[in-house]
């Protein structure tokens, strides 16, 4: 009720903010929408029952109490979770013993919990331990089959949003706006894709945000790794992203070791180019290879293939950039994001910067549940920036595996940032091993990029003690070279002096 209302001044702030008069319209029928569904929970927790029902919750996972509200002759019964406050009844499943989620109005059809829906794994297990990072496909499965697979997901599209999601259906959006505005920053549209992005609502269409939204999003999620939150967003976008899986290659005593690849890879599975480079330096370390994002990655080498070093910054690209810095002129923060989004889902290096940031967040929450007490973890390219996203995850939860090393390989993120969030879940360094003579990042980042430059390019600014800048450019003279021409160093480099570019400064190191 409180996420309802508070959605709800949310939008009539923004019904009479917003530059637009559509927007205004359509921020004020949203408002509307919240007004009614907290008058509505407001109306059933003022005459509960002393009937109660114990059972898990598919708004909030948790197993609580339900008290059962006192609702018209011919009515279906309606139940206030004791957890989160939500509206629930119990799942038509026989035998079931879960509670779904309940909508206000008559139910049309046959209400499922999260577990019959195939919105969570399994209730009992969706915030425990999974011990080895090989067991990771067990706890994905599910326990309960979907028998809600005819029951038809009613899309909003125009909010850019499917309103299947494991919060309860009537304040799924109240809660996306609220996180987006207090999280994100944004108001309005833009705080309920924001904020839903980020609670697992569901999968966002037509240019939404993705889940992570940008890395500064991950900060918010760290109470979710490891529970029952984490669990629902790890199964929503291994569902959604089919060839997700992790391969151990090769099984030791060390520390274990994470790769992940970036778009130019030459083999789907197996070692690959990684052989080498990690056993020269992780000799006796389990090693497993996260595959992510075949579609998107397939879809980006193609495109980089027929335009990088010709037209990598052509029309296609700098017409994304163009209305970022238009939409950026008028100073339209609060609805930037959906407006961008349009033109940039439609580009291929978009869709897999998306997908390698929900990837990020998806490792994060795994690695929270293993045994393991620290990681090594290396990544090239976009499987960089998903291993930096993953770090910064962990970073938000104190009892997370700690990152023993960080090893980035022309690394497809912006280099200039705040990265205490990176480096302080860091025990020994993060190396990024960048090069001048990278011409996919040159260009192709940088076209799609507007007033960035990729650390993979130019290296991290600032750097300090544990994040550490080794210029390649000798060796390395293009994107696809790092893992042949590269040595992994094995300690930080304590000699520094200042860089040329901006205000970071650069280990004085050879790659031997």
């Amino acid at each position: 009720m409180v996420s309802n209302a508070w959605a709800y001044a949310l939008n009539r702030h923004a019904a009479v903010n917003l530059p637009d008069e559509d927007m205004q319209k359509a921020a004020e029928k949203r408002a509307k929408g919240f007004k009614k569904a907290a008058a509505w929970i407001a109306e059933l927790a003022e005459d509960l029952a002393l009937e109660e029902k114990s059972g898990w919750c598919s708004s909030c996972f948790g197993k609580h109490e339900h008290r059962k509200a006192n609702r018209p002759v011919g009515q279906l019964p309606a139940y206030i979770c004791g957890g989160c406050g939500a509206p629930t009844l119990p799942c038509a499943a026989l035998t079931c013993t879960n509670m779904a989620v309940r909508e206000e109005g008559a139910v049309r059809v046959q209400r499922y919990c999260a577990e019959h829906r195939h919105e969570i794994p399994g209730f009992a297990k969706a915030d425990r331990k999974m011990g080895s990072l090989n067991n990771y496909e067990e706890f994905l499965s599910y326990d309960k089959p979907n028998l809600a697979k005819v029951v038809k997901v009613a899309g909003a599209v125009g909010a850019g949003v499917l309103t299947a999601t494991p919060l309860a259906a009537i304040s799924a959006t109240a809660v996306g706006g609220a996180v987006g505005a207090v999280i994100g920053g944004y108001s309005g549209i833009a705080a309920t894709n924001f904020g839903l992005a980020l609670l697992g609502g569901g999968s966002l269409v037509a240019g939404g945000l993705g889940m992570a939204g940008g890395t500064a999003v991950v900060t918010g999620v760290g109470a979710a790794l490891g529970a029952a939150l984490g669990g629902s967003v790890a199964n929503a976008y291994v569902r959604e992203d089919k060839s997700f899986h992790i391969e151990m290659l090769q099984d030791g005593s060390g520390v274990p070791v994470i790769v992940c690849n970036g778009f130019l890879s030459e083999t789907k599975t197996g070692w690959g180019e990684w052989r080498t480079i990690v056993t020269d330096r992780y000799p006796d370390s389990p090693v497993y290879r996260v595959h992510w994002g075949a579609r998107e990655l397939k879809h980006l080498t193609m495109f980089a293939g027929a335009n990088i070093g010709k037209v990598a910054a052509g029309a296609a690209l700098k017409g994304a950039a163009a209305k970022a810095a238009k939409v950026a002129a008028k100073r339209l923060a609060p609805v930037a994001p959906a407006l961008i989004a349009a033109d940039l889902a439609k580009n291929p290096w978009h869709l897999a910067k998306s997908r390698a940031e929900k990837t990020g967040v998806i490792v994060a929450d795994l690695l929270a549940r293993t045994d393991a007490e620290s990681y090594v973890l290396i990544g090239h390219s976009l499987g960089a920036r998903a291993l930096v996203v993953a770090a910064q995850t962990l970073s938000s939860k104190k009892s997370a595996p700690r990152v023993q090393a960080m090893h980035l390989l022309g690394a497809a993120i912006g280099g200039k940032s705040d990265w205490h969030s990176l480096t302080s879940v860091v025990d020994q360094a993060v190396y990024n091993y960048y090069s001048s003579n990278d011409q996919v990042l040159k260009y192709a980042y940088r076209g799609t990029q507007p007033g960035e430059r990729a650390a993979g390019e130019v290296g991290f600014r600032p750097a300090d003690a544990k994040l550490q800048n080794v210029d390649v450019s000798a060796n390395v003279k293009g994107h696809s070279q790092y893992h042949q021409q590269v040595r992994l160093l094995t300690e930080p480099i304590t000699r520094w002096e200042p860089a040329e570019i901006g205000a970071s400064v650069m280990p004085l190191a050879s790659t031997d």
